[in-house]
């Protein structure tokens, strides 16, 4: 969508909106020092697994005995307003977020959250001071782009783009209007996660040497399916955007009447570019700070897998190797049966955090109980991540894991994907992201939206 059909369109939803249902007033009473009128607003974009779930209400690490927290959690949150294509998701979210706020009300009611079909009404509301995407991949990046231009305060939903350049023209657009963001990803809080990069980089292991990640396996892929009525919960055209107009079938979108099971877009590659993203965003993420290369990025690249010929047609079965200009190697695998898990290398030694949210082993045991000194990095008392953001915006400080850090987390799935998708060996300029004397790789670095009036 054009600026200009933009604006126009945001005039119009903004004197709708009290038709469509702004906040109850409740009195500050009621809350105390966490009345809604001293709390963050936000608009929560996206009401499928991840954004009901773990944004909106948070999960247990039964592992560790702690509780990631989503976004009802937070003391210092107001969630006003819930948006989805699909209206049977959406009003659960409705629901809960209306039963969350009720248990701290006298009467035991509360009824301020209201609901949206259209993205555009949250990024329009004034009253409105922030949002978390959590859509399907290949709509991080127009929404972001959308509400930055809006000034929202922005969390978005890992992996961030379809692409290098998708990706840097979002960062770009965070800069120019100032809001504050985030990656939404928990690894960094996850402590066995951090801890393990907090030894490696206070040089518990020596000179960092290599990075070993192993992937969770992927579903055997799903072949062509038939096509499908569209569910009357689901405004499919509003769900395939900027993306090219294909039939319905739920293999593709998501399981109706379903909150739990992964949703299928995710392994289309139209829709989302498969586990080297979606685990990669995680894994990258913490490999990259690990090496203090996360504002940076490899130099060369190579790797292989297998490209299913079927609906389901996100790269599995893959191994891809990256070197960094410092000698560091970040090598990352899947396989049939593979697991999640990563093991730092270093000059004296070795840390590998096994499975999520892991389980951290040494080659010296001894190493794990040390305690950071001095000026040495200390990640004991990192914040959750919706926390991180709210606090962030409070203070006006940079989040935990900014976007423009989410962006080069999942370059490297992008370029990896890439030299897997070309069988040859590339050479990389993480500072002008670009392949270095070859063309054809760098045609792949764009994503263009096939509806050019979602282009930014």
């Amino acid at each position: 969508m054009n600026r200009r059909h933009f604006l126009k369109n945001s005039a119009v939803v903004a004197t709708a909106l009290p038709t469509i249902g702004l906040p109850t007033i409740v009195p500050a009473s009621v809350f105390g020092k966490n009345a809604p009128s001293n709390r963050i607003p936000i608009g929560l974009i996206g009401t499928g697994r991840q954004g009901y779930g773990q944004n909106l209400q948070g999960s247990e690490l039964q592992a560790l005995g702690v509780r990631i927290p989503g976004l009802l959690d937070v003391p210092d949150v107001q969630v006003v307003a819930v948006c989805d294509v699909d209206s049977w998701r959406m009003n659960q979210a409705k629901t809960a977020v209306e039963k969350h706020y009720a248990k701290k009300t006298p009467g035991g009611t509360y009824k301020g959250c209201s609901t949206h079909r259209d993205f555009r009404e949250i990024i329009a509301r004034k009253d409105i001071d922030a949002v978390m995407i959590s859509t399907p991949d290949y709509w991080h990046v127009p929404m972001g782009i959308l509400a930055a231009k809006a000034k929202k305060h922005i969390s978005c939903e890992k992996p961030l783009s379809m692409s290098v350049h998708q990706g840097r023209s979002l960062v770009d657009a965070l800069k120019k209007y100032g809001v504050v963001n985030r990656t939404d990803s928990e690894f960094r809080s996850v402590r066995p996660q951090n801890h393990a990069v907090e030894l490696v980089r206070n040089g518990r292991i020596g000179k960092l040497q290599k990075i070993d990640i192993s992937f969770p396996s992927d579903p055997t892929p799903v072949p062509p399916q038939p096509d499908m009525p569209v569910p009357k919960e689901l405004d499919y055209e509003l769900w395939l955007g900027p993306m090219p107009y294909v039939p319905y079938t739920d293999m593709r979108v998501h399981t109706p009447f379903d909150l739990t099971k992964r949703p299928n877009w995710m392994r289309v590659d139209t829709y989302a570019q498969g586990m080297i993203a979606n685990w990669g965003a995680h894994y990258f993420d913490v490999a990259q700070w690990a090496n203090n290369s996360e504002y940076s990025g490899p130099v060369e690249v190579e790797g292989n897998g297998e490209f299913p010929k079927s609906l389901w047609n996100s790269m599995i079965n893959f191994s891809v190797t990256y070197r960094y200009a410092n000698g560091v190697e970040i090598t990352c695998r899947q396989t049939p049966t593979s697991k999640p898990g990563i093991k730092y290398t270093g000059s004296e030694g070795w840390i590998l955090v096994d499975n999520y949210p892991g389980v951290i082993t040494s080659s010296n045991p001894a190493l794990l109980t040390s305690k950071p000194s001095g000026s040495e990095l200390d990640l004991s008392k990192t914040l959750w991540d919706k926390a991180d953001f709210v606090d962030a915006i409070k203070t006006g400080r940079k989040t935990l894991e900014p976007i423009e850090v989410g962006h080069r987390t999942i370059s490297l799935s992008q370029i990896g994907l890439i030299a897997c998708q070309l069988g040859e060996k590339l050479s990389w300029n993480p500072e002008k992201e670009l392949f270095v004397g070859n063309n054809a790789a760098n045609a792949l670095l764009a994503a263009p939206l096939a509806r050019k009036e979602w282009a930014m």
